[in-house]
């Protein structure tokens, strides 16, 4: 007893697939047509959307003996975390003047330019966030309000302190260099009508002179000095938007990339239909 062999089967499977599709032909060009067609109207239903995206740097605090302080701020995973939280959407949705529901699903962060080897520790993460949605200008103010979210939960109060403390220091010295300043020209005044006194008036007038001016140029190294700290902590230690976030248009469906998969469906569920449908066009035609 012989048994069957399995080529012989396929040949004859594909003979009758053939045989159906000939046969019953019109079913793959119904479909092809009716699948073209459902492909351009696929493509109208997408609409038009948006995308706005904000370039966010997280910062890098640093110790006063210049150490990073890593923590929850600086992870960019967190993030993700902070931007897809109930109570970011629902802040977000009331600012922008958009619905809650329409930016779930519709958030999305990636880092940029992730560094790698031994000076990825100490590269600042840089954040993209991306919101998708129907409207430009709300789509841009959702990503903004976002991004603000963003800054503020990520700065760390450590920060935020070295920030207020540097400030306030900061406003003290120029108070005094202000008051110096018009000490010394109260000095000056006096250095010039003292020319009339004795020498020894005029020396005290004269040390009087030079002490009011080398207190003047260390509260002027002082200022600058407490600026560039200021700044560091505002413009590096400090999370910050890069830049802000404006809505372009996202590309929708292509019309030919839809019609033409739309068609290869169609013909595809229309040959599957003609060769299941084979057995009962025989029968009728018989």
């Amino acid at each position: 007893m012989t048994s069957p062999q399995p080529d012989a089967e396929r040949e004859v499977d594909f003979a009758r697939w053939r045989r159906a599709v000939v046969n019953l032909w019109w079913l793959p060009l119904a479909g092809l047509i009716l699948g073209a067609i459902a492909g351009v109207l696929f493509s109208f239903r997408g609409g038009q959307t948006y995308k706005a995206s904000a370039l966010i740097s997280l910062g890098q605090p640093v110790s006063p003996g210049g150490v990073l302080v890593n923590g929850y701020g600086t992870n960019p995973r967190a993030v993700q975390q902070i931007v897809t939280s109930a109570a970011a959407l629902a802040e977000t949705a009331h600012r922008a003047d958009v619905h809650e529901s329409s930016l779930r699903g519709n958030v999305s962060v990636a880092q940029v330019g992730t560094a790698t080897g031994a000076g990825a520790g100490r590269v600042t993460p840089l954040i993209s966030l991306t919101v998708t949605g129907r409207h430009a200008v709300n789509t841009a103010a959702a990503a903004n309000v976002l991004a603000g979210i963003v800054v503020q939960k990520t700065t760390a109060a450590y920060v935020g302190t070295k920030i207020r403390t540097f400030a306030v220091t900061l406003s003290h010295v120029n108070q005094q260099i202000k008051s110096v300043n018009a000490r010394l020209q109260t000095t000056i005044a006096a250095e010039q009508a003292a020319k009339k006194l004795d020498p020894l008036q005029q020396l005290v007038v004269a040390t009087q002179e030079d002490n009011a001016e080398t207190r003047l140029g260390n509260l002027i190294a002082q200022q600058e000095a407490l600026q560039q700290q200021l700044a560091f902590a505002k413009t590096v230690e400090s999370a910050q938007v890069v830049e802000r976030a404006v809505a372009v248009k996202a590309s929708a469906h292509s019309k030919s990339t839809s019609l033409v998969v739309g068609a290869l469906i169609g013909l595809i569920v229309g040959a599957i239909l003609a060769v299941a449908g084979e057995g009962r066009f025989r029968r009728a035609t018989n």
